[in-house]
């Protein structure tokens, strides 16, 4: 390729997982809740490890963080059509929890297993991030989890191939592609919509540079022909009381 950069950190940010909210309240948005998703953004470079970068941490390690999920990436681009449709015209790079905000690449430009140098690391593609119901409690919107997920605007993970030192202004740069046709957006499109397509499901499970998780989940979809329940994932608990 002429010009190997396809993209570029503009904004980066990490944050500790912090208790919001008030045990008094009669909000459900305002109920107590640990959450690691209020992130600050930082100029300065960071030691990326293999599970995240120094300074960043997650309430739910189940689910959030580890080797295969060390980075949390969204497209700058995607922020135009969310101060467009939503009441938060203020939304700016780190709102959805992102830790990198990049410039120039989308879900239908990344494939799963790509792999980027990006300043002294080198990282890959393991899977669309599935948005969970502290996106909406964040912002208080309540179907926000299903609007991200249903449009597609999800954004991805990195897993950390090598560690290194990233900042605001470096460059992803593409140095591997292996899997040409499972670009996130088709791994989203497969999980969320396909849902009775086994076949799909089969074939995307067998993509060896997807996480481990997504592989089960399709695996048992195409095997037993049945979607898991994801209202606990996009509805999150009724309240933090019960």
């Amino acid at each position: 390729m002429k010009d190997p950069v396809v993209a570029t950190i503009i904004s980066l940010q990490v944050g500790q997982p912090r208790t919001v909210g008030s045990r008094e309240s009669s909000d459900p948005f305002d109920e107590v809740w640990t959450t690691g998703f209020f992130k600050q953004a930082t100029a300065e470079s960071l030691w990326l490890g293999t599970v995240n970068l120094v300074g960043d941490g997650q309430a739910d390690l189940e689910n959030h963080g580890g080797p295969e999920k060390a980075v949390n990436v969204y497209p700058v681009e995607h922020y135009p059509y969310w101060v467009e449709t939503l009441p938060l015209p203020d939304l700016r790079p780190g709102a959805f929890g992102e830790n990198f905000t990049t410039d120039g690449l989308l879900e239908s430009d990344v494939c799963i297993g790509d792999v980027f140098e990006i300043g002294e690391s080198l990282v890959q593609v393991s899977q669309p991030r599935q948005p969970c119901w502290k996106l909406a409690r964040r912002w208080k919107v309540k179907d926000l989890a299903v609007r991200v997920q249903n449009t597609g605007r999800t954004g991805w993970y990195f897993r950390v191939l090598r560690e290194g030192h990233v900042q605001v202004g470096s460059r992803l740069i593409l140095v591997e592609r292996h899997c040409p046709n499972w670009t996130v957006s088709v791994a989203n499109a497969v999980m969320h919509h396909a849902v009775h397509d086994r076949e799909a499901a089969s074939q995307l499970a067998d993509c060896v540079h997807l996480s481990s998780r997504w592989r089960t989940k399709l695996k048992r979809r195409a095997s037993t022909g049945e979607m898991e329940s994801t209202s606990s994932r996009l509805e999150g608990p009724r309240t933090s009381r019960s």
